[in-house]
């Protein structure tokens, strides 16, 4: 599984870092992201939603909400 750290970002940049990172993420293979940033929920269901990438779950861990996104597109 590969790895962002998107903590203490805000909009836009956690969907921008994603975005450069599933470049590097072969397809069918999963993106972990860690943000901070309490819009990022509906942020990543949009992105997946509008580029095609399977939004595999979220969760919240203390301040930090961890998504699991599989590189499709």
């Amino acid at each position: 599984m590969h790895m962002l750290d998107a903590k203490d970002l805000n909009c836009p940049l956690p969907i921008l870092r994603t975005k450069k990172a599933l470049k590097d993420v072969p397809s069918g293979e999963v993106l972990e992201i860690h943000a901070t940033d309490p819009g990022a929920v509906k942020d990543f269901e949009a992105f997946c939603r509008t580029t095609g990438n399977e939004l595999l779950g979220h969760r919240v861990e203390g301040k930090v909400y961890i998504f699991q996104i599989k590189h499709t597109a």
